[in-house]
């Protein structure tokens, strides 16, 4: 008898679960299937039957993907709209002061190999809406149509090598223009968010290699910009070493490996109170300011003021600077094509050189970079040659962040250049 209870157990569970699965919602347990016949009849009566049960479960499965269909309309919606109204920039114009700071930007736009810029100071000194009132100002450049890498139709080293081998091919390239893109690099990307990845599924089932580009490749010929620089990632600080040292980014996954150029300028801010560079960092940046908190009173209600009138109504303060940003744009337009004529007297260089000797400056970057931004200072104020006057206000901006040695010292805040400077040209 124990064993035949057993037995009527375990069939009974059997057809409990398969009435489960059949859609039905009874939970039939051992103790209810014991009941009457009777009894078991007039319950069964009072559940609903299965096709009807099936009804429900087929319009219930309806509305819960029409409402997701509508959370998914709404979710687009939202940014389209966003899109339509972009987020207002603060004229760089309107910027009261920091005049280092915006002189190496506007530099490094007009002469890109610089090499960038790092700029260190207080919080709250208007750093990130600095760098990113340039983006008002970029020029528009050419480059080759629906090409995620920006690629330049004419120079082959700023080219993706799809479009090298089309272009050897005799293909005519389709030209379109566009703004110098200006990318943001937040501190917690990851490496394949920088870099890019390869779909590997895709290239072993189809021979294909299935790139989808990262930061980098977007920031092809444009600028780079990383907020709290000094907070980034050390793996994150490798791969921007290397692609700033070679100027092409590779991504290895699996044996398959793709390179595509990545040319940018390297825009940092950070605050020295968080914490330093590494030294190899520091010297890829090719310029480096240093600000501080504006101490004049009037200087700090006039910032206070239009602040307050371009938190209010954004479009009428940026009207008020319309032209003069217009005047800017077109300025640093005519010097990026004067540039090309600029020369440094010989004379003038052999100085460079020896300023840089006399303070140890280790390599020759700081030779290089003091050169390339005299050039861009002259023909961004209409000349072709370069003055000792250009050379004394670049010159601390390009060798500061050089001279120190120690790691936990601190970076020179340019007296030091000065003075040498004035020495060797014999300037009192």
């Amino acid at each position: 008898f124990f064993f035949e209870l057993i037995a009527s157990n375990m069939m009974l569970k059997a057809g409990t679960q398969q009435m489960q699965g059949s859609g039905l919602r009874a939970s039939a347990s051992p103790r209810t299937m014991m009941m009457p016949a009777q009894l078991r009849a007039t319950q069964q009566a009072a559940l609903p039957s299965r096709p009807a049960l099936v009804k429900q479960d087929i319009s219930g499965q309806h509305a819960q993907r029409a409402a997701l269909q509508v959370r998914r309309a709404a979710a687009t919606e939202a940014p389209s709209k966003a899109e339509g109204a972009a987020r207002p920039i603060f004229p760089f114009t309107a910027i009261v002061g920091q005049e280092e700071m915006k002189l190496s930007l506007i530099l490094n736009v007009i002469d890109p190999k610089i090499g960038g810029v790092m700029i260190m100071g207080d919080r709250g000194t208007g750093k990130s809406t600095t760098i990113r009132a340039l983006a008002d100002l970029l020029p528009e450049i050419q480059v080759v149509a629906k090409d995620a890498f920006n690629s330049d139709p004419s120079d082959p080293e700023v080219m993706s090598e799809e479009i090298r081998m089309r272009l050897k091919a005799g293909e005519q390239l389709p030209v379109e223009s566009m703004k110098i893109p200006m990318i943001d690099l937040p501190l917690g990307a990851t490496e394949d968010r920088v870099c890019g990845t390869i779909d590997i599924e895709k290239a072993l089932t189809e021979g294909v290699k299935a790139f989808e580009p990262g930061l980098l490749a977007k920031a092809n010929r444009g600028i780079l910009y990383v907020d709290e620089v000094n907070l980034l990632d050390d793996h994150l600080v490798d791969v921007l070493l290397d692609s700033a040292a070679s100027g092409w980014n590779t991504v290895e996954r699996e044996g398959i490996s793709i390179s595509h150029p990545a040319r940018f300028i390297l825009v940092g801010s950070g605050n020295p109170e968080e914490g330093e560079l590494r030294p190899q960092l520091l010297d890829r940046f090719g310029m480096h300011a240093q600000i501080g908190t504006v101490r004049e009173p009037e200087l700090r209600v006039q910032i206070v003021t239009q602040r307050s009138e371009f938190d209010e109504n954004p479009a009428a303060f940026r009207k008020d600077y319309l032209e003069s940003q217009n005047a800017l744009t077109n300025k640093i337009v005519e010097a990026r094509k004067l540039v090309k004529q600029a020369e440094v007297p010989y004379e003038y260089r052999v100085k460079v050189s020896q300023i840089c000797s006399e303070l140890n400056v280790d390599g020759i970057r700081g030779d290089i970079v003091t050169n390339r931004a005299a050039k861009a200072l002259a023909a961004f104020e209409g000349r072709t040659e370069v003055t000792p006057g250009d050379i004394y206000r670049v010159i601390p901006l390009c060798l500061r962040h050089r001279l120190r040695k120690d790691p936990l010292a601190e970076i020179d805040s340019g007296d030091k250049v000065r003075e040498t400077f004035k020495a060797v040209f014999d300037l009192e």
